[in-house]
């Protein structure tokens, strides 16, 4: 039987959203995505269906006399392996709207989360010491996973069959395939590429973005069976540098806005075209969701202690990815593999091509 959540991190998060309610002087708060929901219940599985909605909502009062709307044929699944003991379950039968209790119960004075987009952003920034460890085992475990199943890649192998191993991998390790990239030489002008039955060739990119308890490790690697050109170690070098640039500029109390400036001023300081980063976006916080927010010139958020980032800075034929945590000095990678070759930047291991 699974595990459930512990109730003393429910505890604190619950006083981070009573704070936004007194805040706004409101009586309710209502939360329905499955990032927020994941986070407030501790990594609880709210979805059944990947890109289904939550099969629960949370109805935070002010007052204290909170509810959570379920599907009747999901109460007994969550409340035995899924949810905080102890929470206030309502029964909502499974063809019925799920927040239906709502217009009996409260008032008008409701909140919904788009409301308060930016406030529950902040709220689930730092994570906690039990969120932490949690990420650490994860981050460490998919690491290991993507350098333990490219090292059985060959060059004749598709792009789905690698995607395909490493899926099963991910699920095996008890995390959902959120995404799973996969690109050989000729696809790799690609940011996006999803996997196809073209052989991986010579060099080939692999992203994996992978949820597990709620939160979700952002890994990218590349292997090759061809010496590299010194125009590619360069590309792959100053590449780093970019990445660097965004890692510098990431501390305690920085705005998003200016950390993402800093890093993309950094390609043309690196000699990549100035709008090179205009092509894809670059990454930001993560957590809950793949990018927490995506970082944009507009993102006012501030960079607080204990929060994961995924920076991803890109060129044609080269990325570099891994999920950091923010702390007073360099971040601490948390997607590391002992067996991976890295070359250090700036005092950080950094994940170069393998050649196999």
């Amino acid at each position: 039987m699974t595990t459930t959540p512990d109730t003393g991190e429910y505890a604190l998060k619950r006083a981070r959203l009573q704070a936004i309610l007194e805040a706004r002087n409101t009586s309710t708060l209502v939360l329905t995505s499955p990032g927020v929901l994941g986070w407030l219940f501790g990594g609880a599985r709210v979805q059944v269906s990947l890109v289904g909605e939550p099969v629960l909502a949370a109805v935070v009062r002010r007052d204290g006399n909170d509810t959570v709307p379920i599907f009747m044929n999901e109460r007994a699944r969550f409340e035995d392996e899924e949810l905080p003991l102890g929470l206030p379950l309502v029964s909502v039968p499974w063809d019925a709207p799920l927040l239906a209790p709502l217009r009996s119960t409260f008032g008008d004075e409701i909140l919904r989360e788009n409301e308060v987009a930016g406030e529950l952003q902040a709220a689930r920034a730092a994570l906690v010491p039990a969120e932490v460890d949690r990420y650490r085992r994860l981050c460490r475990e998919v690491a290991a996973l993507m350098s333990t199943v490219l090292a059985g890649v060959r060059p004749d192998d598709t792009e789905r069959q690698v995607a395909a191993r490493l899926a099963g991998g991910l699920v095996a390790l008890g995390a959902d395939p959120l995404v799973v990239l996969a690109a050989g030489r000729d696809r790799l002008s690609y940011r996006h590429p999803l996997p196809t039955t073209g052989p991986i060739g010579a060099v080939a990119m692999v992203v994996v973005c992978a949820r597990r308890q709620g939160l979700i490790a952002n890994v990218t690697r590349w292997i090759r069976f061809t010496p590299a050109t010194a125009e590619e170690e360069d590309v792959q070098r100053r590449l780093f540098e970019v990445e660097h640039a965004f890692f510098a500029a990431t501390r305690p109390g920085a705005v998003l806005s200016d950390v993402f400036a800093a890093g993309t001023a950094a390609y043309a300081e690196q000699g990549f075209a100035a709008d090179e980063w205009t092509r894809h976006h670059q990454g930001g916080p993560t957590g809950y969701n793949g990018r927490d927010p995506r970082a944009g010139a507009s993102a006012d958020g501030l960079v607080v202690s204990h929060q994961a980032f995924a920076w991803n800075p890109n060129v044609p034929g080269a990325k570099v990815e891994d999920t950091v945590l923010v702390g007073n000095g360099d971040p601490e990678v948390l997607s590391v593999a002992a067996d991976w070759p890295t070359l250090t930047v700036s005092g950080l291991a950094r994940p170069l091509v393998r050649e196999q």
